[in-house]
């Protein structure tokens, strides 16, 4: 045998041979290339299995509903509400005797729960005059005339003594239809209340109609006051408060109203007399203060009633 050939065939076996650790050899595992460097792993240290893992199941609701709400207690008012109307479309959809009996039944059941409600109300109202509306102003006709009397009076009242200390602030221009409408509503005001007028021209002119001849021209007024649109009335106390009434033509008695308004949030004039002007008795107004209602409270009526009672009524 040619010596070569014998020299690599003792190179060549000892790769075709299995490892002591079966390991295949570079032929039948070749895939893996030259394994040469690899590292046999340490099993002296336990490998601490991982946990398998779970797909966690994610809702696509992050608020699941609650239960649903309960329906309506038969024959209640919200019972009521939600489907008397049915049983009316069925009885106009198949008018048969049973249909139109059962409509007609239920409207019964409404009305009178309704009476034994006005009943009770009327109780309820009568005995407590926090509730009783005639208290601010009389219901009976001839009582509600002789209230509409003293409201005029307490109105001359009123508007004569906020004229002894204001007057109005009138802005106009020559072009102005509406500054024309309101020239002699204002004129009433001047011969029935005493008030003073204080016109002011914008554009310098007066006015065609011949109203408010003796005029000042605007100098910066306007704009100081915020003026937007003509006319524009302002209630004036010297030496410096200035109360705005209206910017665009208003009727004579939202004029007053508003003069009457304006002057009792300023102080000018007393509640009680405004009050009065209105055709009303000295108002008081039942308002809960913040934080004095808690949920139990509102939840049982008998406590809420005691709650409300025991409020300070405000003027």
């Amino acid at each position: 045998m040619n010596p070569c050939l014998l020299l690599l065939l003792c190179l060549l076996l000892p790769l075709m041979a299995r490892s002591d650790e079966g390991e295949p050899s570079f032929f039948l595992d070749k895939q893996r290339g030259w394994f040469w460097r690899e590292t046999t792993p340490d099993t002296s240290i336990e490998q601490t299995p991982s946990p398998p893992q779970t797909e966690e199941k994610i809702s696509s609701n992050p608020n699941p509903p609650s239960e649903p709400p309960r329906p309506p207690e038969y024959l209640s008012a919200e019972w009521f509400r939600k489907n008397l109307e049915h049983y009316k479309d069925a009885a106009i959809d198949n008018p048969t005797e049973k249909n139109v009996a059962a409509y007609y039944y239920l409207q019964r059941v409404m009305m009178d729960k309704a009476q034994k409600f006005a009943t009770v109300a009327q109780r309820v109202v009568m005995s407590d005059p926090r509730l009783d509306e005639n208290n601010r102003r009389p219901l009976a006709t001839f009582a509600s005339n002789a209230a509409n009397q003293m409201a005029t009076q307490a109105n001359e009242q009123a508007m004569s003594t906020i004229s002894k200390q204001a007057g109005l602030l009138f802005f106009f221009r020559s072009d102005c239809h509406f500054c024309e409408a309101q020239a002699p509503l204002l004129t009433v005001l001047e011969q029935r209340f005493g008030f003073k007028i204080y016109p002011v021209s914008l554009d310098g002119k007066p006015m065609p109609s011949g109203f408010y001849k003796q005029f000042r021209s605007d100098t910066g007024q306007a704009k100081a006051l915020g003026v937007m649109s003509t006319p524009a009335l302002f209630l004036m106390k010297p030496p410096n408060e200035i109360l705005p009434i209206a910017q665009g033509v208003v009727s004579l008695d939202d004029l007053t109203s508003r003069v009457l308004l304006s002057a009792k949030n300023a102080g000018w004039i007393s509640d009680r007399l405004f009050s009065t002007a209105r055709g009303v008795t000295d108002s008081t107004f039942l308002i809960p203060e913040a934080g004095t209602l808690t949920e139990p409270v509102m939840n049982d009526p008998g406590r809420l009633v005691e709650a409300l009672r025991a409020q300070p009524v405000l003027p």
